[in-house]
């Protein structure tokens, strides 16, 4: 089985223009996410609309390929570059581009999951502990993931799931695994090529999560786990954070 990675990355962004060339470390964050990617993968590409992301890809040696100003998702673009670059892969995986300190061990769990013939499509998730505290429990912007006992999805939120009625929110954590959602997606080709066409549904609207609209329509998501925590750069404070990390733990594969 072969293995793309499809790094989507556009300039716009309202909390943080020109993310993927805000520099971590005395590299963009782009160049950090692609790095991070090459040897794990058959092969990477980074799917931008800006000629400015393009340039700075081909600055260091990476490959990149041009996709449209219109999409609404990163696996819209995905798909897209999956059909100019991708001929003869399998499985297409969805890096973020600003993930810079996505691990090798990572990209290892999400293609394990499709070691079994029936996976459509497979994300990751990490177990919240009980350091973490409530109040990264609670947090509308890390999406909590309840799975079955094949660890399948069976629905994501960024409310807390399950609701542990008869217990004290502090003792939550230490009575039931949480999972929490880590944003990297793999799909089979034809899947990508059936979701990508598929409407935005109620549930994906009513939590802004577009993975609601495949459960929705009756896809399954494979779900692996990984104890690797994340440092996703959505604001020029989780850069300065990122870089502060960087300087602590040092490069990171």
């Amino acid at each position: 089985m072969k293995f793309i990675g499809i790094i989507p990355a556009r300039y716009a962004s309202t909390r943080f223009p020109a993310k993927p060339l805000a520099v971590l470390g005395g590299k963009t964050v782009i160049q950090r996410v692609y790095e991070q990617v090459t040897g794990a993968l058959d092969e990477a590409y980074v799917a931008t609309d800006d000629e400015r992301i393009e340039a700075a890809v081909k600055s260091f040696g990476g490959k990149v390929v041009m996709t449209s100003v219109h999409h609404k998702s990163g696996t819209d673009r995905c798909y897209e570059a999956f059909q100019k670059v991708g001929k003869g892969y399998d499985v297409i995986v969805n890096i973020q581009g600003d993930e810079p300190f996505i691990r090798h061990s990572q990209l290892e769990a999400i293609k394990a999951c499709f070691n079994d013939d029936s996976t459509q499509i497979a994300t990751l998730v990490k177990p919240f502990v009980p350091t973490d505290g409530f109040e990264a429990l609670e947090n509308v912007n890390s999406p909590k993931v309840v799975v079955n006992k094949s660890m399948q999805a069976l629905y994501f939120s960024r409310s807390i799931i399950p609701y542990q009625r008869n217990k004290d929110k502090a003792e939550w954590l230490s009575g039931h695994t949480y999972y929490k959602h880590i944003g990297l997606y793999a799909y089979r080709a034809e899947v990508l090529k059936e979701i990508t066409a598929l409407p935005q549904s109620s549930l994906e609207l009513a939590e802004s999560l577009e993975q609601l609209r495949w459960l929705e329509n009756g896809y399954t998501i494979k779900v692996g786990v990984s104890d690797v925590e994340t440092i996703g750069i959505d604001t020029p404070e989780d850069l300065a954070h990122a870089e502060l990390w960087l300087k602590q733990h040092g490069e990171v594969k």
